[in-house]
C-alpha cells in the first residue's frame, strides 16, 4: 500500500549556516498514529513545517497521498491539518467566524454542521460566539485544533498539542484522535509527555540532532529494547551480594532487604537458573514483584546512547 505521506531525502539547512535536518527519509502509513520524539532543537517542528509548506526543504521530496507537496502544493497542502505549538489566533473574531473562514481558505463550501460537530468535539459549542481574546490558553488551543480539523483533513499533524494545557482537554484531545483514526485520519504528533505516545501511537520515530535515529512499531520496540525488573523482599537482610550469585548482576537495595534482577524482555530464561541459584545459597524471600521499563526510558536510554 502506498504511504500516504512519504519524505526521500529531505534535508534543511538555514541561511545562517545551521543544519536542521540531514537526509530524513519517513514513510507514514494511512490511518496509522505516528508519534515523533525527540529532544529540543532535534528538528521536529522543522520537518513537520515542511511537510507543511511552511518553511522551504534544501534538498528532497515529500508526497502527501501521492501529492508533490513542491509541485502540487494546493492539492497537497489540502490534505494536511496542523495544530501548531503556538497559540496564533485571530483574537478580535468569534470561534465560529474564525473556524469558518479556515474551512473556506481551502476553497470549500460552508459546511455550518460539520463546524458545529468539531466545535461540539471540543467542548468549544457554547463559546461558539465568544471573541478569541476573551479564551482561556487551553481554549485559544482547542480553536487551534478546530481550525486545523475544518475542511476534513485526511493528514493531521499535531505539535506539542497538549503542552501546558489542563487535564480536561488532553481527555479531549486524544478521544477526537482516537475517533479520527477511526475515521482513516492519520495522524502525527510531537509531545513531551511520553506517556501519550506509549498510549496513543502506533508507531514511534526518535530524531535526534536532524537525524531520524529510529522507526519502530511501538509494541516491537518496547519488546526488543524494553527491560524488565524483578524485586525481591528478602526474610534477612544482606550485607553484600554473595559471590555465588555474581554472574547475575544483582543490584542490593532498601537497607539489604531487596535483591533486584534486570533482565532482557525478550526472554526470561535466567530467572529459572536465579531462583534454583537463590535456593543453593539458601537465600529466602518472601514476596516479589516485576515491573517494565516505559517508552520513556526507551527514548532516554536512545538519546543519551547517541550523545
Amino acid at each position: 500500500m502506498q504511504p500516504i505521506i512519504s519524505i526521500t531525502n529531505l534535508s534543511k539547512v538555514y541561511g545562517t549556516g545551521l543544519k536542521a535536518l540531514t537526509d530524513i527519509n519517513l514513510d507514514i502509513a494511512k490511518g496509522e498514529i505516528f508519534a515523533l520524539l525527540g529532544p529540543n532543537g532535534a528538528g521536529k517542528t522543522t520537518l513537520i513545517s515542511i511537510v507543511c509548506g511552511i518553511v522551504t526543504a534544501s534538498e528532497g521530496r515529500i508526497l502527501a497521498d501521492g501529492h508533490d507537496i513542491t509541485k502540487d502544493y494546493r492539492a497537497a497542502r489540502s490534505l494536511i491539518g496542523l495544530v501548531p505549538q503556538e497559540l496564533t489566533t485571530d483574537a478580535f473574531e468569534t470561534v465560529w467566524a474564525t473556524t469558518s473562514f479556515s474551512r473556506g481558505l481551502f476553497g470549500l463550501k460552508p459546511d455550518p454542521a460539520h463546524i458545529e460537530r468539531v466545535l461540539r468535539d471540543l467542548s468549544l459549542w457554547d463559546k461558539k460566539d465568544s471573541r478569541i481574546m476573551t479564551l482561556s490558553g487551553g481554549m485559544k488551543r482547542r480553536v487551534l485544533i478546530a481550525k486545523a480539523l475544518s475542511h476534513e483533513p485526511k493528514i493531521l499533524f499535531l505539535d506539542e498539542p497538549t503542552a501546558g494545557v489542563d487535564v480536561a482537554l488532553r481527555q479531549d484531545m486524544w478521544r477526537l484522535v482516537r475517533g479520527l483514526r477511526a475515521k482513516g485520519v492519520t495522524i502525527i504528533l510531537t509531545t513531551h509527555y511520553i506517556d501519550e505516545a506509549e498510549e496513543m501511537a502506533d508507531r514511534v520515530g526518535v530524531i535526534r540532532k536532524g537525524e531520524i535515529i529510529l522507526v519502530e512499531d511501538k509494541v516491537e520496540l518496547m519488546r526488543k529494547l524494553g527491560k524488565k525488573q524483578l524485586t525481591l523482599q528478602l526474610d534477612a537482610p544482606l550485607g553484600q551480594v554473595p559471590s555465588a550469585l555474581a554472574a547475575h548482576h544483582l543490584e542490593l537495595s532498601g537497607d539489604g532487604r531487596e535483591l533486584v534482577y534486570t533482565y532482557d524482555t525478550k526472554g526470561d530464561a535466567g530467572l529459572t537458573v536465579l531462583l534454583a541459584d537463590l535456593a543453593a545459597a539458601d537465600i529466602r524471600f518472601r514476596d516479589l514483584h516485576t515491573s517494565q521499563s516505559s517508552l520513556e526510558d526507551i527514548f532516554v536510554d536512545l538519546v543519551k546512547e547517541r550523545a
